[in-house]
Parts: structure tokens; sequence; C-alpha cells
């Protein structure tokens, strides 16, 4: 496994290559959506190669790539998920883009076409794709001759072999549907029935044609699933949290539970809940997927978990009423997959890894926690094969790819599709501390220049991640937007930069305590002391000119950049600020459509004493504004009326704008226009000094 890795680095560090720019930084093609057929036998996955979205496919046993659809160019229209039918032999998947506000779908790219939504089927012995329906969210029926998808928030079904442009709608019902499970002898359909401040989990009965909530609660009820033998519905009760400010600390609740549907007497009954105090709160985005419930083959249920200050595995059976802590040590699991047997779940985590990403495999008979990562890599995305595993992998000098793990070997998908012209200058990041002035501990990843010198006296960034519950890694990113923004820090370094991509409090990675530490984003903004410990830091290096440290990040690095420049511009040079937030009053809304400033005095007033806007009267440093004006988590206007106040008060504001783009962008283009200018931006300022 170690050989084939190291020899694919090499070739990727001294291949020959010409002056390098960002944009090759970038060119190498992202994969997602990796997916595995029910026999194991076969995986499909997404690459984005520069802008172009295609599905490419590898078969047992020599799983060779091939190339199944043949989009072109850098259109903008974003590319799955891939489900794989049950007979494993159609394959569908989703194009085009979600919708804003306004009922319009994303087009930065002008197409003068419909770029909603729309789901196909492809057939994998002839290798011809089909328009299916319009929507998104498309499951399969067990027997796999029916198909129920999502549409504005209403169910669909259609028969998988209608080549017709017939839709119909399921059953008619209020609320939005989503988390669609058939159960497993395809009698009934299962989903979450969204209803604002609580949820149902709803039940489509196919025999009678019957609609029902089995138990309707005040609480919201989620993530339904269904037990090997269907006779079972689990899920999760959330008690409803009222008028809590988004963005703010949170580390207890009423606790949440596990209960169980019996579908013989229609009746359901708790089998588990969550102490309180920790672990009582269930994290929206921990883990990273839609599950949060996993039978095991003996009738147990495997869950997530908070009560150890780490989102870990835990086992309960519904009987015995015995719990089982699964995935101890320091990490958070992240991800969870189930093997197509049900006999083992993959998990991705950072447990004993903290700025990597690692694939284990638990086995749901012994419970048995067994390491399949490279400790050196970053790996994510696992599915399981018939004699193996499949899953993403990166390092520090060489971004995500496809790889299989088998028999003790570990092979590189696709390998002649990776671009010889990557650039083969790369700086291996330190792990670094650094303490705030309260104290309080962050994190970061340190980048030294091409042909560092410490006599020398550099230049230097802070690159501020956005979420905030992200992480920044010791290598290439799991995700493609921090990607592209790790492989900037890369650039950077190449052009003679001291780097920092900073970990600041409220992120993920570190455990709760770090994640929900008081004070931070709109409860008082705490995470900007690490910001400023972070450039105290650097101008305290004897390699660094303090004169030109400079800060940048996207959505709430954004925020933070903002930050920085308001209440310490003798700290910092410039700035970049991509689609940040400035004023917690204006974008909370589009997270709480409750909250209005006006009702709630006190939280605005703390809000906005919590924003940019409340230090924007310091703002001195010159600026550079990027943000697509079809954001629907940061809104335009954030940027707007940012620049109106600080042009009134004489500061340089430097501006690009993307018509119709949205907020991780669409388009490869925008990408590299925006990367590339963040670095001439920051470096025309760097060299004048």
């Amino acid at each position: 496994m170690k050989k084939s890795i190291l020899f694919f680095c090499i070739a990727v560090i001294w291949s020959p290559t010409f002056a390098q720019t960002a944009a090759d930084y970038l060119s190498a093609p992202f994969p997602t959506y990796m997916t595995a057929a029910p026999d194991g036998k076969s995986i499909a996955w997404i690459f984005n190669d520069r802008g172009e979205r295609n599905v490419f496919f590898a078969k047992a046993p020599e799983f060779k790539t091939e190339k199944l659809t043949h989009d072109q160019g850098d259109n903008g229209l974003d590319l799955g998920p891939l489900v794989f039918s049950p007979d494993a032999k159609t394959l569908l998947f989703v194009r085009g883009n979600s919708r804003n506000s306004a009922g319009q779908a994303a087009n930065p790219a002008q197409l003068q076409q419909n770029t909603d939504k729309k789901i196909y089927s492809l057939d994998l012995e002839s290798g011809k794709s089909r328009w299916f329906a319009p929507g998104a969210s498309p499951t399969f029926s067990p027997d796999g001759k029916s198909v129920a998808y999502l549409m504005g928030g209403a169910v669909y079904f259609k028969a998988s072999a209608d080549t017709t442009d017939s839709i119909e709608q399921l059953f008619t019902a209020r609320g939005s549907a989503s988390m669609l499970s058939f159960s497993p002898d395809g009698k009934y359909l299962a989903f979450m029935s969204g209803r604002g401040d609580h949820s149902y989990i709803g039940l489509w009965d196919f025999e009678n044609k019957k609609l029902t909530y089995p138990e309707a609660s005040l609480d919201f009820d989620a993530y339904p699933t269904w037990s090997p033998d269907g006779k079972r519905l689990a899920y999760l009760r959330i008690p409803n949290i009222l008028n809590l400010l988004p963005f703010t600390s949170i580390t207890e609740a009423n606790p949440w539970s596990i209960r169980i549907l019996d579908l013989e007497t229609m009746k359901a009954a708790e089998v588990w809940k969550a102490d309180l105090g920790r672990g009582s709160v269930m994290v929206d985005d921990l883990p990273a997927q839609a599950e949060r419930l996993w039978w095991t083959p003996d009738g147990s249920l495997v869950f997530p978990w908070e009560k150890t200050n780490w989102m870990q595995l835990y086992s309960i059976n519904p009987q015995t009423r015995e719990v089982k802590h699964l995935t101890p040590g320091a990490g958070q699991v992240e991800w969870v997959h189930q093997s197509f047997t049900g006999n083992s779940l993959l998990v991705m985590h950072n447990i004993g890894n903290t700025e990597r990403r690692q694939v284990s495999k638990l086995d749901l008979s012994t419970f048995e926690l067994a390491l399949l990562s490279d400790t050196t890599s970053i790996d994510w995305g696992a599915v399981a094969l018939a004699d193996g595993v499949a899953y993403f992998s990166s390092s520090w000098n060489r971004p995500g790819w496809p790889m299989i793990q088998s028999r003790g070997k570990t092979k590189l998908l696709a390998e002649e599709l990776f671009p010889t012209a990557f650039p083969k200058v790369h700086s291996k990041p330190e792990s670094i501390r650094i303490e705030a002035l309260d104290g309080f501990e962050s994190f970061g990843q340190l980048f030294l220049p091409k042909d560092y010198d410490p006599n020398n006296k550099y230049p230097a960034v802070i690159f501020l991640h956005g979420g905030s519950r992200r992480q920044m890694l010791l290598g290439y990113n799991y995700s493609m937007y921090y990607s592209h923004t790790y492989a900037t820090q890369q650039y950077f370094a190449s052009q003679g930069y001291i780097a920092l991509s900073l970990n600041y409090r409220s992120g993920i990675g570190y455990g709760m305590d770090f994640r929900e530490e008081d004070n931070y984003g709109a409860g008082g903004a705490s995470e900007v002391q690490d910001v400023m410990a972070a450039a105290d830091y650097l101008a305290a290096r004897p390699d660094v000119d303090k004169s030109r440290i400079s800060p940048w990040g996207g959505s709430y690095g954004g925020f933070l950049t903002a930050h920085a420049l308001s209440q310490a511009p003798e700290k910092f040079n410039v700035g970049v600020d991509i689609h940040g937030v400035h004023n917690w009053n204006n974008d909370i809304p589009v997270f709480a459509s409750w909250y209005a400033p006006e009702k709630f005095p006190e939280m605005a007033d703390l809000a906005y004493k919590s924003s940019p806007m409340n230090y924007v009267d310091n703002w001195k440093d010159p600026v550079l504004l990027i943000h697509g004006d079809d954001d629907r988590n940061v809104l335009f206007s954030e940027s707007v009326e940012l620049a109106e106040v600080l042009r009134k008060q004489g500061v340089h504001v430097e501006q690009i704008v993307y018509p119709d783009e949205v907020h991780s962008f669409l388009l490869h283009r925008n990408w590299v226009r925006t990367l590339e200018a963040a670095f001439e931006f920051i470096n025309k300022y760097s060299l004048t000094k």
C-alpha cells in the first residue's frame, strides 16, 4: 500500500514542470460521491475536472476506469449524487442546480436552458444515458422496479423502466419531505416530514395507498432507519430548541432519544435517551451525512453521541438496554457508511490523528475497530467492496484521488488522468499551537516558503476557513472548497510567503469544548482573539516582516478577515474578504426565519456587537471584496453595505463580483480568478513595503 502511494507522490514531486501559476495548483480533477454497487463488484464516482463534471466507473476484478458521461466545458451544472440499482445494472445520477428563495435555479454560466436539478438513468451494459425525471434524491425500491424521488419538497414515484416524460406525485401531504427510505420488502416508504419547528416520521403504505404519521410529536422526529427484517423502524426524536441564536455556543439542551416503531402494532417506544448535560444536543453537521442510526445483524443499533467531548459511536441493545462505547480515544467520528452486507461500518474519523482523516472498519458482530488508512494520508468517502474497500485519499503534496484497497494492496484508480504538469513545489506543513490572550489554545498549519532562509524576513498570510464548522488539515482537504484554499496556501509558499492556516475556536476536529467555546460567533466573536494571536505569533517570528501580514478567507473566514482589519489595522497590511458576513443581524435570518432583530433587542444588540460593522470606524487597510450575487448562505448585500461604508471613510476597496454565482462557486474559472486575485492583491501591497 505505502509503496504504491509513495511512487505516485514521487512522480508528482519530480515530474518536469514549467513556471507554476495558482491555476496549476487547482488543475487536478476533484473526486466526489464515491458509491458502490449492491453486490460490491463495481464503483462509481464523479470527477470535477476544472469545472467539467462527469461520472466514472470501475468494475472488478481489474477495476479499469471508464468515463460514463461526456459533459463538456466549465458550465456550472452540479453533478451528483449517484445511486446504483439493486441489480447493479443501472446508475441514476442528478445533474443541475438548486433553486434560491425566488425559485430560480443557479446559472452562473448564463446558459440559455433550464438548469434545475434533473435525474438521469444510465444503463451500465450499453453505456447509454437518458433523462428520467425532474427532481433530486432518487431512491430505488428494493426490487429495482420503481424509483421514489423529491421535487419541491414533495415525493414523486416512477417505474424505473419508464422512458416517458410523465411525472406523478406519490401522495399529497403538508410539509417538506426528505430522508426517503423503503422498507426491505418494499411495502412502505418512510420519510421525514419537516414542519418548521417540528417534524414527523411519515409512512406511505403502497398496498393500501394510505399515508400515516404513526407517532406525531412536538419534536423533530428524523433519520428513519429500517431493521434488516423490516419489522421495526428506528428514528431519532430531537426536542426543539426555542429562540437559539444561530452561530452561538450550545452545550446542553433537552436530551434527544432513540425510538423504535413496531410495524405490526404501529406503536413506538423509547429505547435510549441521552443524559442531561454533555451529549444532550444532537449536532446537525456531525456526522456529515444523512444517516444517524445503523442496525447490526443481532438487532442492536449504532448511533453517534458526544458524551465524552468527542462525537463517537455507541451501540444500544433494545432488549437489554446495554450501551457500548465503540470508538474510544481522542478524536471525532465524522462520516459513516454501512457495507452492502450490513455486517460492518466504514468510519471516517480523526481519532489519534487530529489533523488528518482516517478510515476504519467496524465489525458489527464483534464491534472490533480496524484502521485501514496509512496514518500519513487523509482518507474519506469509503465504500465496501466484495473484497476490500474503495475510498478517496490525499496527502500534503497530492490532492484527493480514488483508490482501492484489496488483499493488502492499494491501487490508484484513473492514474492516467492526473495532470502531468501538476506543481512539484510543495511545502510540507508543520502543525503548530497558538495561545490567545485569554489562554485559549488554537491550532494551525505553517507553510514555509520555497528555498526558505531563516535569516530572511518574509511577508506572511493567515488563511481563515469558513463554516465555522470546518478544519484545515495537514494536506489537501476532503472538501473541494478547502482543497482549493489549501492549494492556494501552497502557492503563497511557493512565491516566497510564510503561510499560516488557522484552526480557530468554534471549528471542528478538536472536540465539543473547542467547537462550542463560550461567546463565539454572534455571541461575542471570541474567536477573533485567535486571529489576533496568530498575527502576534507571526510578528514575533524573526523570519516574518510584521508590517506585511495579511489575512484572507471566505464566508466565516471573510467575517474574521473583516474583524481583523476593523479591530486591529495596525497588525495587518491588507486583506481579502470573500463572501463574508459583516452584520449578523442581516444574515442570521437566512438560517433562522423566526429571527427578527426588532423582536429580540437583547439578541440583536449582542449580535451587532459581535459583528465587524461594530468596529468598522477603525478600518484603514485596503481590502479586496469578492462575492457572487446568487449567494444563498451570505447575503450579497453584506458586501454591498461594507463597501459603501468603507468608501465613505476613505478606505481603498477593490471588488470582484460574479453574476448569478452561489456561495461555493460552481464555475471553476471563478475559483481560479478568485484565488489568483487573492494572491495578486496581497502581493501587490506586500511588494510595496
